[in-house]
């Protein structure tokens, strides 16, 4: 799926197929390797191309859970489709950055402190690389992973975040619940959180217009400090 030459994976498709693989499965594995672009997207792209492995992802999620409700000759046509604009993709990773490992840990103390610790680092700029270790290595450390999601979402919701953002986060969870393989279900969050990481901080303005949303729901004095 990952490979340079287009003729290949379709060919590896075609094998697949005629040895009884199902649509659903082969999506799968197209879900997964679009997950493995953006988790070894290069920051030194151009920014915007982040919105084009997140096209991918995204495409190749929806394409699953599509198939686990009906499968048909059309929706596998769609999994070659995905297949092969993951290797239109490829030159995203080139070069590839660095998937983390259980090598050189970096997330100290318990679940709730790096959680903190994950935050804080979205209040930086530039730290996508940063985010994507803390977070395999949170999950790598047999964290709670709920708890994760949350803090995933409080780093989406604080910023003024687009709907590509949301799609990614979401794709994200499903995936990770879709995948059997620790590894591979630690990867789809690493490549959530970097492309979280990627587009934050910013002004937060949404976040302070809910405050004044919320003060004038109470009654409070908007123009006053608050005590």
């Amino acid at each position: 799926m990952l490979g340079e030459e287009p003729a290949a994976i379709v060919e590896a498709l075609d094998t697949a197929v005629s040895s009884g693989a199902t649509p659903l499965q082969l999506a799968g594995e197209v879900a997964y390797a679009a997950a493995l672009r953006v988790a070894r997207f290069h920051v030194q792209n151009e920014f915007i191309d982040w919105i084009g492995v997140l096209h991918t992802f995204s495409y190749a999620n929806a394409l699953q859970q599509l198939l686990k409700r009906h499968e048909s000759a059309d929706l596998l046509r769609g999994v070659y489709h995905g297949a092969l604009r993951i290797y239109l993709d490829r030159f995203l990773n080139v070069p590839p950055a660095r998937l983390p490992s259980t090598k050189g840990a970096t997330a100290k103390g318990d679940g709730e402190a790096v959680l903190t610790q994950y935050l804080d680092l979205l209040n930086r700029q530039q730290q996508v690389d940063e985010a994507g270790r803390l977070v395999y290595d949170y999950v790598a450390a047999g964290h709670d992973t709920t708890e994760l999601f949350g803090a995933l979402a409080e780093s989406l919701v604080r910023e003024d975040a687009e709907f590509h953002s949301y799609q990614m986060l979401e794709a994200a969870i499903r995936q990770h619940a879709e995948r059997s393989d620790q590894e591979e279900r630690r990867h789809v969050l690493v490549a959530a959180a970097r492309y979280l990481a990627a587009h934050a901080p910013t002004q937060r303005s949404m976040l302070q217009t809910l405050r004044i949303a919320l003060r004038l729901h109470r009654g409070d004095p908007v123009f006053e400090e608050e005590e």
